[in-house]
């Protein structure tokens, strides 16, 4: 992507706007870009429900170990299945979701479909109709989330306040028969901690679909571990997503130079 620095706005003196496609603008000094006079948007809508099918995806893969399985069942040394190779259930589990935003909301609702026990933790606890809707239990307290829950997931935007947001404290409060999902940003997450924990089995497991950076080294410690699913940030990337991000984008720069109401300004 373009880096949008000081240099390229002084270069255009008539830029009104900037359209990101997608939801993080954590890439972007939003500032600086102010100062000169320029409004960012970005494209929350289009990027929730492919988010949140990703991590029920990553969920459900990591639970019932479903990449080893594969590997296993097409490996050519395999000669038969074993009795007591064992995954673990989503039906009933407790679920602690860390940012309830859009995408976390959406995770919510699939949950609920897993019959899931579901905590999270938000800046802002959401409205008392919202959580009955989902049957969704506040936290004021991550720690508190963290103790309880089955699986973790991270919703949150990567800010100077969610920069590993969950390290080795944090991953030492957790179960560990507990799985950490990240569906955020890589940085959320205190990668090195992550290592030690997976590797001292602190905790069952993790299934990432951010990681920093990305791609991670080809040496990277994370990418030996036999308990990690590791995808390529393909949170949005659907045939739909694409196109609904595009359209989003440009009804956001098109409402902005006609100096309309802009749908989803940052």
């Amino acid at each position: 992507r373009p880096t949008i620095d000081r240099e390229l706005l002084e270069g255009l003196p008539n830029l009104k706007v900037i359209g990101n496609s997608g939801v993080g603008v954590d890439h972007l000094d939003l500032k600086m870009i102010s100062n000169f006079g320029v409004k960012v948007t970005n494209t929350p809508h289009a990027v929730a429900n492919p988010t949140a099918d990703l991590g029920m995806a990553l969920m459900l893969a990591s639970a019932r170990r479903l990449v080893e399985g594969c590997q296993i069942a097409v490996s050519p040394d395999t000669k038969y299945f074993a009795v007591d190779w064992l995954g673990v259930e989503v039906t009933r589990a407790t679920l602690g979701i860390i940012g309830m935003g859009n995408i976390g909301y959406r995770v919510a609702q699939r949950a609920r479909a897993f019959d899931m026990r579901i905590l999270y933790h938000n800046r802002n606890r959401r409205r008392k109709e919202d959580e009955e809707a989902v049957g969704a239990h506040y936290c004021e307290k991550m720690e508190d989330l963290l103790q309880q829950s089955d699986f973790v997931m991270l919703v949150v935007n990567l800010t100077p306040e969610t920069h590993k947001l969950i390290g080795k404290k944090e991953l030492g409060l957790m179960k560990p028969t507990a799985t950490l999902i990240n569906i955020s940003r890589g940085a959320v997450i205190d990668q090195d901690a992550l290592v030690e924990a997976l590797q001292n089995k602190v905790i069952r497991a993790a299934a990432l679909d951010v990681t920093y950076p990305e791609p991670l080294p080809r040496d990277h410690p994370l990418l030996k571990l036999n308990n990690i699913i590791i995808t390529p940030h393909i949170g949005t990337a659907t045939v739909q997503a694409v196109h609904m991000m595009a359209e989003e984008a440009i009804a956001n720069i098109l409402a902005v130079l006609n100096g309309q109401p802009i749908p989803s300004e940052v």
